[in-house]
């Protein structure tokens, strides 16, 4: 079952994962965390939220919400969902978050607009010990381009020369736009 979720909801069939979802709830089969984190990722737009959150439900209920996996899933949905102030509320009620949790939040935030406050949790990241990654400095790099923010540009191009990531092709185009737009 699980198998077939994760398939629908990788090749962008998300109706198809809800109806094997249900369909195996109405057989007796109880989702896993795996299954869930699938299921989350079959409502990755504003149209299915209404069937993120009733995932989201399940999840309460199962009891599986503090699992970092599932919590990282749970903030990336509400964030592609285009609804921040969820993924905020799961993301702070979190008991554990890895570099994916706070990636997941940034990612929201810049993504949705919210460039400053993706800056911010950045530096909280930093003040927690957390260790940035590649996807955590293209999240800085678009939030310093919309902002215009070439100072904070200029310290994350600094970290991703540090870290290695320069020569990414990736990177080296979000540093083109960020300079180009600073």
């Amino acid at each position: 079952w699980t198998a077939m979720i994760t398939a629908y909801a990788q090749h962008g069939y998300g109706k198809e994962a809800l109806q094997f979802f249900h369909q195996m709830q109405q057989e007796g089969m109880i989702p896993n965390k795996v299954t869930f984190v699938a299921m989350l990722n079959a409502c990755l737009n504003p149209e299915a939220l209404s069937e993120g959150r009733q995932i989201h439900a399940f999840i309460i209920e199962e009891r599986l919400e503090s699992d970092v996996v599932v919590g990282t899933a749970i903030v990336n949905m509400y964030g592609k969902c285009e609804n921040v102030d969820d993924a905020r509320s799961v993301f702070d009620k979190m008991p554990q978050r890895n570099v994916v949790s706070w990636n997941a939040m940034i990612t929201a935030y810049s993504q949705n607009g919210n460039h400053k406050v993706a800056l911010e949790l950045f530096k909280q990241m930093q003040l927690k010990g957390v260790e940035e990654n590649k996807v955590t400095l293209l999240g800085i790099l678009d939030a310093c381009a919309n902002l215009a923010a070439l100072s904070e540009g200029k310290e994350s191009h600094a970290r991703i020369i540090d870290t290695g990531f320069e020569m990414d092709v990736v990177v080296g185009n979000a540093l083109i736009n960020m300079y180009g737009k600073c």
